[in-house]
């Protein structure tokens, strides 16, 4: 199972990618998708949908299960990767690259601090 080291990591199992420019990119865990098992359609909020921290931005249902989607940090969505309505298997296959699902203007770039970071979410998943 893979854990980049430049992610920061929820509770939840999503990650975040401070992109650096105040947008963050926002996607689900390796181990999240090996949960799910084959992930067949991806539901996300359209761009400029605003969030707080932990409210939901979409869901993945995959074949024996649907799953909520949490907002690690504050913002607005500014892009929705597209990809996924047609090829959903891109969060199987590829989690933290293609998988992607929402990129966020961050409205409090702080709240990266609260977020877990490779060390502490490999100890959460064990």
């Amino acid at each position: 199972m893979k854990f980049p080291e430049d992610l920061k990591y929820t509770k939840e199992h999503e990650w975040v990618r401070d992109n650096g420019d105040g947008t963050a990119t926002v996607g689900i865990t390796d181990f999240a998708q090996s949960e799910l098992g084959d992930i067949v359609f991806v539901e996300l909020e359209p761009e400029g949908s605003e969030f707080e921290q932990d409210e939901v931005f979409g869901t993945v249902e995959a074949v024996k299960t649907v799953s909520e989607l949490y907002s690690p940090v504050s913002g607005a969505i500014t892009e929705v990767n597209e990809e996924l309505e047609d090829d959903p298997e891109l969060v199987n296959t590829d989690p933290y690259g293609k998988g992607w699902m929402v990129k966020i203007k961050m409205s409090d770039i702080s709240e990266l601090d609260d977020l877990l970071s490779v060390d502490d979410y490999k100890e959460m998943v064990g």
